[in-house]
């Protein structure tokens, strides 16, 4: 079995409960996760009436009301570290928060678990929660696989007016699931001044600037003696780049006749050809063309793309702009490769996910994404084509990424063993025939008949837990004051 297959078809768009979706689908199945979540900003959010996003809302105010109480004990089981965060920031900044991180913390897991050993995630956030949600990440994929915080400024400002400094930026926080990790280097173009300034000349062949012709390894001894009345500085030797590194159109004799040369037969070919500057002291300097230049590496302060502009906007909240996408997807996955939005409202990280040739899959809580997604590849006929090839699906995806199992029911034996007859929820012992066979976590919410998803429970935990999860029914058992434990 291929555990990194997806079990799910590309252009699907899930709508319902990410965390329930997330953990129907396989393990290591994702090879870049983009998640632009609620931010905690203690607001409702909704499109403006008209717009094509009308009826897409959302509320971004969190209390402890809209978590179960269940979810405490599973964080703090499953990840200890991770729930001492959040009980920290609950402590520091109140219950809004821990409610919000609670919520969050669950769905970095699955997350984590989705993830390829080569993949990365990035995580969209604002200054309200970004100090928490980095410590929550270090929890779930650990410090050591953090790989930067990008800024980006927005280009429009919150609090104008405001006793403190204007808001204009968002984070974007990147963390690899491994150690071993696929990266583009991006680039952007040069500006104008840039260029002036550094691509001071001009020749037939366009503008170029001149660098160094020496290096600190040695070459052999014609790598230290003068070259056209001209010699390396002390220590230094005349050096070249590698030959992959010029670029072809310079027509350089082929790889091997070049490399059988010598380093002043080199120097003369450059010369000859016209690719070496002679500076005003007599020093020779080799021509690096700007049609060749990549552009200049894309540092972690990003300001030199604007929010959504009106060719793009849905009228969706707190939309963001397919170039945004674009240049996380360009640098942290190969075409065909597999996007995961997990909270994609209108889908632009789809959108650019398929302009790019990436495969991709969206949940959200709202219907409306999956209208939203195909509204947006609808127009000229083959955008429409391409929409109708859209899958909408409200079901919880059945994992395949585990060996073909047998009837869970045979299970049975093994688990009275294992949990040596007694209940796995009120702990008590009973005979065999009194216990049932139950799903840890419900298959209606990911769950499968894998042995490690099977438990026996007694007739009364059995009905008491219906079809909630184990950590749901601990909570009901310590209320009754059957299990001991707040």
């Amino acid at each position: 079995m291929d555990a990194s297959a997806a079990n799910w078809k590309n252009r699907t768009i899930f709508t319902g409960d990410n965390l329930d979706v997330m953990r129907g689908m396989n393990s290591g199945s994702v090879d870049l996760i983009y998640l632009d979540p609620p931010f905690n900003s203690n607001q409702e959010r909704k499109a403006p009436i008209g717009s094509e996003a009308a009826g897409a809302a959302f509320k971004d105010a969190w209390t402890m009301s809209d978590v179960k109480e269940s979810e405490h004990g599973e964080l703090a089981e499953r990840n200890p570290a991770l729930y001492d965060v959040i009980t920290a920031a609950g402590s520091a900044h109140g219950k809004s928060m821990k409610a919000y991180l609670i919520m969050m913390g669950l769905r970095l897991l699955e997350m984590q678990r989705l993830l390829k050993s080569t993949g990365s995630i990035y995580l969209h956030c604002d200054p309200t929660a970004g100090h928490y949600l980095k410590a929550l990440m270090d929890a779930v994929f650990g410090a050591q696989q953090f790989r930067g915080s990008i800024v980006w400024k927005r280009h429009s400002a919150h609090n104008l007016g405001a006793r403190q400094w204007p808001n204009l930026h968002d984070l974007l926080l990147m963390y690899s699931n491994g150690g071993k990790w696929l990266w583009n280097t991006p680039y952007s173009e040069f500006n104008e001044d840039y260029i002036l300034k550094t691509y001071r000349h001009v020749d037939e062949n366009g503008r170029y600037k001149d660098d160094d012709l020496t290096g600190g390894r040695p070459g052999g001894d014609e790598a230290y003696q003068a070259w056209k009345g001209a010699e390396p500085a002390s220590g230094r030797a005349w050096a070249l780049p590698r030959y992959q590194k010029f670029p072809d159109w310079m027509g350089l004799p082929p790889e091997h006749q070049w490399q059988a040369m010598s380093i002043h037969r080199k120097l003369d070919w450059l010369d000859e050809n016209g690719f070496i500057h002679w500076s005003s002291n007599g020093r020779p300097r080799l021509k690096r063309y700007l049609k060749d230049a990549k552009g200049k590496i894309t540092e972690d302060v990003w300001i030199d793309i604007n929010a959504a502009p009106r060719r793009e906007r849905v009228g969706y909240p707190t939309q963001k702009p397919e170039a945004l996408l674009e240049r996380v997807i360009l640098a942290s996955s190969r075409p065909d490769e597999i996007v995961l939005d997990p909270f994609c409202g209108c889908a632009t990280a789809c959108v650019a996910a398929e302009n790019l040739g990436r495969q991709w899959v969206g949940i959200d809580l709202s219907p409306k994404a999956a209208e939203l997604v195909i509204m947006r590849f609808t127009g000229t006929k083959q955008l429409t084509l391409l929409a109708n090839r859209i899958i909408h699906r409200t079901d919880i995806p059945r994992r395949t990424d585990r060996d073909v199992l047998q009837n869970y029911r045979t299970h049975k034996h093994t688990l009275f063993g294992q949990q040596e007859g007694r209940c796995n929820g009120c702990q008590s012992a009973f005979e065999f025939r009194h216990f049932h066979i139950d799903h840890i976590l419900p298959k209606a919410r990911g769950g499968d008949d894998h042995l490690e998803n099977l438990q026996l429970l007694c007739g009364h935990c059995n009905l008491l837990k219906g079809t909630g999860t184990m950590a749901e029914l601990k909570v009901k058992l310590r209320k009754g004051g059957i299990l001991a434990g707040n």
